[in-house]
C-alpha cells in the first residue's frame, strides 16, 4: 500500500513561516528542540535568551555574564527620551503595552544604537588582528581612519551626563574575570582597553568607556553579532520602561507633556502680524 500523495497546498502553508526556533502542536511546545516543561524551573531568563538567539543552551557562567550585562542597562531616568516618552504616553490613557511600544520605537541609531556601533567598531579591529595586525596597530589604524573620515564620538566612549559612567568598570571587571575563568576569550575587553589608552594619548585626557561600550564588550565576548546588541539593549531597557510606565499609571496626572505648563517653549518665528486683507 502506498502513502497518499502529499498535498502541495499544505506543504506550501507549512513552509510559509518555516522556523528552527519553535515546534508546537496541541499539548507540545519545544524551543530549539527542548520541551518547555523541561526548561521551566531549570533555565533562567538570560539562559533562555541565549538559547533562542544562539540555538544552544549556555553554560551557567555564560548565562550569568549575559544577565549582568542585561541588568546594567535597564534604566537611565526620565531624562532619557525613551523613559520620558513612556511616562508621557501613560498619562494619555493608553495601555501599558502602548506606553512601552511608544518608548521602544525611539530606540534608534542615536538613542539605543551605540552598543551596536561600538561592537561593530571593535569587530573591525578584531578583523584587522585576524589579518595579522597587532592589537595596538589595529586600534591606531582604525582610530586614524575614524577621526579622518567619520569624526564625532568614538562609539562606546564618553558620556554626555556622567564624567565617568559608573556601570562600565564593574562590567569590564566581570569580562576580565570571565576571561580568566575561560568562559570568554577576553579579546573584546582587550580591544576596548586599547582604544581607551589610544584615545587618552591623543586627547591628553581619559575618555572613559561607557555603558554601550561595556555591554558591547560582553556581548562580543559571548559571540553575539552587532545587530543583536541593539536588540539586547531593547530587552534590557524595556524593564525600566515598564517600571516607569507603571509608576506613572499610578499617578493622577493626565496629558502630561514634556514641560510644566508654566514653562513654555522658546518661540523663534515672526512677531505678531495681521492676516493680509483683514
Amino acid at each position: 500500500m502506498t502513502d497518499p500523495p502529499a498535498d502541495p497546498g499544505r506543504a506550501r502553508g507549512e513552509a510559509w513561516w518555516e522556523t528552527g526556533i519553535i515546534e508546537m502542536r496541541p499539548g507540545m511546545i519545544r524551543l530549539r528542540g527542548y520541551a518547555i516543561e523541561d526548561l521551566i524551573g531549570h533555565v533562567s531568563f538570560p539562559a533562555m535568551i541565549w538559547l533562542m538567539l544562539h540555538g544552544e543552551l549556555p553554560t551557567e557562567a555564560q548565562a550569568e555574564l549575559l544577565g549582568h550585562a542585561l541588568a546594567a542597562a535597564v534604566d537611565h531616568g526620565p531624562q532619557a527620551p525613551s523613559i520620558a516618552i513612556a511616562r508621557m504616553a501613560a498619562t494619555c490613557g493608553v495601555g501599558i503595552n502602548a506606553a512601552m511600544a511608544s518608548a521602544i520605537n525611539v530606540l534608534g541609531d542615536i538613542h539605543g544604537g551605540a552598543g551596536e556601533q561600538a561592537l561593530a567598531f571593535f569587530g573591525e579591529i578584531a578583523a584587522a588582528m585576524d589579518a595579522g595586525a597587532g592589537l595596538a596597530a589595529a586600534v591606531t589604524a582604525r582610530l586614524d581612519r575614524f577621526l579622518a573620515t567619520e569624526g564625532g564620538y568614538v562609539p562606546g566612549f564618553g558620556h554626555r551626563f556622567h564624567p565617568v559612567d559608573p556601570r562600565a568598570a564593574p562590567l569590564l571587571a566581570l569580562a576580565h574575570a570571565a576571561a580568566a575563568a575561560g568562559t570568554v576569550p577576553g579579546r573584546f575587553a582587550a580591544i576596548a582597553e586599547a582604544i581607551g589608552a589610544d584615545l587618552e594619548r591623543r586627547k591628553g585626557r581619559v575618555i572613559p568607556l561607557n555603558i554601550d561600550g561595556a555591554t558591547a564588550v560582553i556581548y562580543g565576548e559571548l559571540g553575539f553579532p552587532p545587530p543583536l546588541t541593539r536588540g539586547l539593549f531593547v530587552l534590557s531597557r524595556s524593564v525600566g520602561i515598564l517600571a516607569h510606565a507603571w509608576e506613572q499609571m499610578q499617578a493622577p496626572a493626565r496629558n502630561k507633556g514634556p514641560l510644566p505648563r508654566e514653562w513654555l517653549w522658546a518661540y523663534a518665528g515672526p512677531p505678531a502680524r495681521p492676516v493680509p486683507g483683514d
